[in-house]
């Protein structure tokens, strides 16, 4: 840990550097490709980064300077994370091995390209490996899109802790830095909906030397430079976007009480957690940086934490979060935990945050500085082969074949939906590509990927159409800790004028060769609106049949909790969508998302949610049940049963959540209506809730008197008759999202 009074500066590879006490860290970052190359640039680019020694040979190299380990298979194209590192680096000048989806249960795999220079690289992979493993009801999946053929169970559950266990023992005295969207969204201690508890930070159970956090292309390369130039892991503690663990307080840093910043108040009899002494109650911690007696930290210097020092820059600042062992016991510390973490993302303004786990402190720097668009051009730019490494021969890797003909255009989302880990992973602030480096990727598309036919499958990213939105001020957006750019309405100081994103969209549709740029990422429709001839060209040009849009749900009270718009937003959409579809000729659908059991969701709603689509003729082919992913704020509602989005005090309103079986199946059920399996448990639902008159069989009822027989909600042998085209309810939805086969045509009642 840093514990210098003043700045020191080296040269590394010709760039100089400023090394600065903990928590005095740049606003702005040298350029990404700004670095004095390593040596070992005298190779060249790699045609596929090596996964075994045989290729190394070919290579002419004798060791790797950095060697990832990813639970995904290999495949060399810009939408894989391991390949965007793995590209990155070597575009520095280091030697980059990969090892993909290694047999965990021997360290054998882990030494395969030998000892590297540098450090492993270890990664889950592009999805959680739990949320890719287990639904949202906890049963195991049967495949696993990012594997040859989708074969499931080619990866360990909590693979980031078992890839670094196994890293350790192939070699010992190699650092670990774990990475990826998996170590990402467990950074602080976690509540984990598999095993029904808080769990500590992946950095302590992974034994890893770093996490890297967010889309970390500057930590890594800044990482990799300074190790190659003589600098130990260790000493390396100033670097945004990073986590590590420290056993002392350095003497020059400010400790700010986290309740200076959010007072978490008393609720119910809890003690006041933060008080100078035990509490009333007499039970738990009695701050939070004082675990209790058991994980007492030994030595004689006692940390003071501050008020907010005036005069005081924010970056001379960390916030300590209650600790794991107060939020653990708590759940209320956890929301406040919770809420604290999503107030200090921006990189603007951001502070460090400091949480104790036993007699260790995890530090986690501020997020990274957001890559500019010239950095993040050439990123995309790299010589990606854009195709499978050779050893998986001629096998089907399902998450490739869905996005091989997409482009991604940007990053980040200032949506901030309470459910979504993109603005967790990605941040808030939206960083570009620029037109033309987009229209070479199609044009690269078009001339060199195999079984292209003209046609994009996206032009898109984490949003579709949040391209070059931005904050109108660069001071505000610097300081502002909203946790959404768009909710409870849209900012007054967010630009939302999307004719760039039409005139990228005409121009792409003008290159030879391309017969069609359909959209398929999510549609922010309460942004569309705005820019009414966004709307226009998309659905006359980019809409093929069907549109995906994510209301999640009708009702305001659930509504509220995901910090999504009511639906007064969606039927503006719609009528901009039908009223431009009918003037381009085409008979097309809009397919709604709507979420089961999210927090805050009652019987009632998912009840008038039923009703209200079945009043408009829509019939869900699959549902999406919420899922609590690790850091997200309503995974902190369904943990706490408070309301992180709001201070977390004893007027607070109390927030249920579905965690019960059967009521999770009812949540999903009212989806299906229509569904015959669902028609016992809806009549015992409707008729406990006093609902018995919307059993039978006239219009105004969800579900008939008797059973139906068979499937589809009607008797078995029987035919529906054909509606008219554009006839309301000539369609049903599939609501399950990244689904790989289109909806299907389906004729009802």
């Amino acid at each position: 840990m840093c514990g210098c009074t003043g700045p020191r500066a080296r040269v590394v590879y010709g760039v100089r550097f400023l090394s600065l006490p903990l928590f005095r860290m740049r606003h702005t970052s040298p350029d990404l490709f700004g670095y004095r190359r390593h040596w070992a640039h005298k190779f060249g680019p790699a045609p596929f980064l090596p996964m075994s020694r045989e290729e190394m040979d070919l290579l002419g190299w004798d060791s790797c300077d950095i060697v990832i380990v990813s639970g995904d298979a290999y495949v060399d194209h810009p939408s894989f994370g391991m390949a965007v590192v793995g590209r990155v680096l070597e575009a520095q000048g280091f030697r980059v091995g990969i090892i993909a989806q290694p047999d965990w249960t021997s360290p054998d795999d882990f030494s395969a390209l030998g000892r590297p220079n540098l450090y492993f690289g270890v990664t889950a992979g592009n999805m959680d490996s739990m949320v890719n493993r287990y639904t949202a009801d906890r049963r195991l999946r049967s495949d696993d899109a990012y594997t040859p053929h989708g074969e499931g169970g080619r990866r360990p559950d909590r693979a980031v802790i078992v890839y670094a266990q196994r890293c350790r023992e192939a070699f010992n005295d190699v650092p670990i830095i774990i990475g990826g969207i998996e170590a990402s969204l467990r950074r602080i201690a976690h509540f984990d909906y598999w095993q029904e508890k808080v769990r500590r930070s992946v950095l302590v159970d992974a034994k890893a030397d770093m996490l890297l956090f967010g889309n970390a292309e500057r930590a890594v390369v800044e990482l990799s430079h300074r190790l190659a130039a003589g600098e130990t892991i260790e000493q390396i503690d100033d670097l945004r976007g990073t986590a590590f663990v420290r056993r002392e307080i350095p003497e020059t840093c400010t400790l700010l009480d986290s309740t200076t910043i959010d007072e978490p108040g008393k609720i119910d009899q809890h003690p006041d957690p933060y008080a100078e002494g035990p509490g009333a109650a007499g039970q738990g911690p009695a701050a939070c940086n004082d675990p209790g007696p058991q994980t007492e930290v030994p030595g004689p210097r006692v940390v003071t934490l501050h008020s907010r020092p005036k005069g005081q820059h924010r970056t001379q600042q960390a916030v300590r979060l209650p600790s794991f062992e107060a939020v653990r016991d708590d759940p209320v510390l956890y929301a406040h935990a919770s809420r604290l973490l999503h107030l200090e993302s921006n990189p603007g303004n951001a502070r460090a945050l400091v949480q104790r786990h036993g007699d260790r402190e995890v530090w986690i720097n501020p997020p990274p500085v957001p890559l500019r668009t010239p950095e993040l051009d050439r990123v995309f730019e790299l010589p990606y082969q854009r195709v499978p490494h050779p050893a998986y021969g001629g096998a089907r890797i399902p998450a490739y074949e869905m996005i091989r003909f997409s482009i991604n255009i940007m990053r980040g989302c200032f949506g901030g939906c309470s459910f979504c880990s993109i603005t967790e992973h990605e941040g808030r602030i939206i960083q570009n590509r620029s037109e033309q480096s987009i229209l070479r990727e199609i044009e690269q598309i078009r001339d060199q990927t195999p079984g292209f036919t003209g046609v994009i499958s996206d032009l898109g990213g984490p949003t579709a159409n949040m391209w070059r939105l931005h904050c109108k001020d660069p001071k505000i957006e610097s300081s502002c800790r909203r946790l959404s750019c768009v909710y409870p309405g849209i900012c007054p100081n967010l630009n939302t004028d999307q004719m760039p994103l039409v005139r990228l969209y005409r121009k792409a549709r003008e290159l030879p060769g391309i017969k069609r740029i359909l959209i398929a990422s999510g549609l922010r429709y309460d942004i569309a609106v705005e820019t009414p001839e966004y709307v226009r060209e998309l659905v006359t040009h980019h809409v093929g049949g069907y549109l995906k849009i994510a209301p999640e749900h009708t009702e305001s009270g659930p509504l509220s909790k995901m910090m999504k718009p009511g639906m007064g937003t969606y039927d503006r959409f719609k009528a901009m969508f039908d009223k431009y579809s009918k003037q381009a000729g085409k008979e097309q659908y809009l397919i709604p998302y709507f979420i089961a059991a999210h927090p805050g969701t009652t019987d009632e709603d998912m009840l008038n949610l039923a009703l209200w689509l079945k009043r408009n003729g829509f019939r869900a082919d699959q549902v999406q049940a919420f899922l609590p992913s690790p850091m997200a704020l309503a995974t902190a509602m369904w943990h706490s049963g408070r309301n992180p989005l709001k201070k977390v005090t004893r007027r607070s309103e109390t927030v249920l959540s579905a965690k019960g079986r059967r009521q999770r199946r009812i949540h999903k059920a009212f989806l299906r209506y229509h569904d015959p399996d669902n028609w016992p448990l809806l009549r015992d639902t409707l008729k406990s809730m006093g609902r018995a008159d919307l059993i039978g069989n006239g219009k105004r009822h969800l579900i008939p008197s008797f059973q139906p027989a068979g499937t589809g909600g009607r008797p078995e042998g029987t035919r529906l008759p054909a509606r008219k085209p554009g006839a309301k309810g000539s369609f049903r939805t599939q609501h399950t999202r990244g689904s790989r086969k289109p909806p299907q045509s389906r004729k009802r009642k």
